[in-house]
């Protein structure tokens, strides 16, 4: 029977439908459009002979590849589409995006109420149609003033909201966790995980910071985030975070296995609709938090072996644990500004608990890199030689634990800074290899 969805040459009309045709009707770019269709129509068809698997862990034929090259691409040309609506309903000769925002005269400030006097020195004709007009000398000042945002900049804008040096950090523990698993190592599929998890770090990072606006704008340390600063519009945010979120889980869950793609939606979950919000309510949202950042790793194992074993548990311990030193340090530093916030944190409503966690998962990793042996993730030299970064990091944590200050935080926070990235790579040096292959002689019998 003849397949009525596509050919060899890779014509899908749904899917035509979903990405070229709305460029018809954002863009009057042909350049735009022109590029978009060859992209189109490079994509391979439903026939596309593919590998009927990648590596060791997917046991399915991956005709599935056909489908996630199609995602991917759909949520390219959309997110095009958002920007070329904003391209061209401001003319496309300067390139520039506008946002708008409410700017008061200059006698009278719209951060506290006026007084009757100057509300009776205000001429009936001075409010016109979009402007407020005070004296001679502001007949032409306008109520809303235009802000330009270059499209040349939007690379380091995304890069901003989507928190790009977290997202490093959240692709490296995957990385190590697929490293540590057991079995050959498979480039493939490594790829795709990298990917993947990525993706879904970008778009978390993007919704967490178009629900903060309105706290993060009151704190030092963010109000100059993009989405603060009005450098980018919130649909543009929110279309940039989906344009991210749905490939980034549909590569996890098809082209690596379902139950990565599952830990992934959990953790976009977890981060904006449990971890974000719980920041204003209790203290319980650090250890929600490092939630979120113990399930990485724990991708990066089930994505090589596709199951979740007792050593993706110890890895999302480690990283568990390493995250209370890391993070109380550094809230201690910022309480004046989570509180200007409305953030419920420890350093701000129980800072004695604040440094007795901080001490205790010190120690923590000191037990959980002795069990890492027992559990046949490593040999028996990696508990020795982590030894004395894991008594460093706990003798500061005693040091923050026993008179905390700037100080004392500041040189835990740092040290955690390089504790992590020389653990993973004492984890992966002594990694326990697989045994070789038996001697199909029997060695209690000798040769003839």
């Amino acid at each position: 029977m003849e397949d009525s969805g596509g050919d060899e040459y890779g014509i899908d009309l749904p899917f035509f439908l979903v990405t070229c045709v709305p460029m018809v009707f954002c863009t009057t770019d042909l350049k735009t459009m022109t590029e978009t269709l060859i992209l189109f129509y490079l994509i391979p068809g439903k026939n596309f002979q593919v590998p009927q698997k990648i590596g060791n862990v997917t046991k399915q034929p991956l005709k599935s590849i056909w489908g996630l090259t199609r995602i991917v691409t759909c949520a390219f040309c959309l997110f095009v589409c958002l920007l070329s609506m904003s391209h061209n309903s401001l003319g496309q000769d300067n390139a520039e995006m506008y946002e708008t925002r409410p700017l008061s005269p200059p006698s009278l400030s719209l951060s506290r109420k006026p007084k009757d006097k100057e509300l009776m020195e205000l001429e009936p004709d001075s409010i016109s149609e979009g402007a407020l007009n005070v004296g001679k000398d502001a007949k032409e000042e306008k109520q809303w003033k235009e802000m330009k945002v270059h499209v040349d900049d939007l690379p380091g804008i995304l890069a901003r909201l989507s928190k790009i040096k977290l997202t490093a950090l959240v692709v490296s523990t995957t990385s190590a966790g697929f490293a540590l698993a057991p079995g050959p190592f498979d480039w493939p599929c490594f790829l795709l995980t990298s990917l993947g998890t990525g993706l879904a770090s970008c778009a978390a990072n993007s919704i967490n910071q178009f629900f903060e606006v309105p706290f993060d704008s009151n704190m030092n340390r963010t109000k100059n985030r993009p989405l603060v600063r009005g450098q980018i519009s919130p649909l543009l945010a929110v279309a940039f975070a989906t344009c991210c979120a749905v490939p980034g889980i549909a590569l996890l869950t098809w082209g690596v296995n379902p139950l990565t793609g599952a830990l992934g939606v959990f953790n976009i979950f977890l981060y904006t609709c449990c971890y974000t919000p719980l920041k204003r309510i209790s203290i319980a949202n650090t250890w929600v938090g490092a939630v979120v950042g113990a399930i990485p790793p724990v991708m990066g194992w089930t994505a090589a072996t596709g199951s979740l074993d007792a050593g993706a548990l110890l890895l999302g311990g480690i990283l568990y644990s390493w995250q209370f030193p890391h993070f109380n340090a550094l809230s201690w530093g910022l309480r004046e500004d989570y509180s200007r916030g409305g953030y419920c944190m420890m350093s701000v409503t129980h800072p004695g608990l604040c440094r007795r966690v901080a001490l205790r998962h010190c120690l923590a990793l000191i037990a959980l890199s002795t069990a890492a042996p027992m559990l046949d993730v490593t040999t028996w030299t990696f508990p020795v030689i982590s030894l004395p970064i894991n008594l460093y990091i706990s003798y500061l944590g005693f040091r923050f634990y026993a008179d905390a200050d700037r100080r004392s935080s500041r040189k835990l926070f740092f040290c955690s800074l390089w504790h992590l990235p020389l653990l993973l790579l004492l984890l992966l040096t002594c990694k326990r290899r697989p045994a070789g292959p038996a001697d199909p002689a029997d060695p209690g019998q000798l040769p003839s």
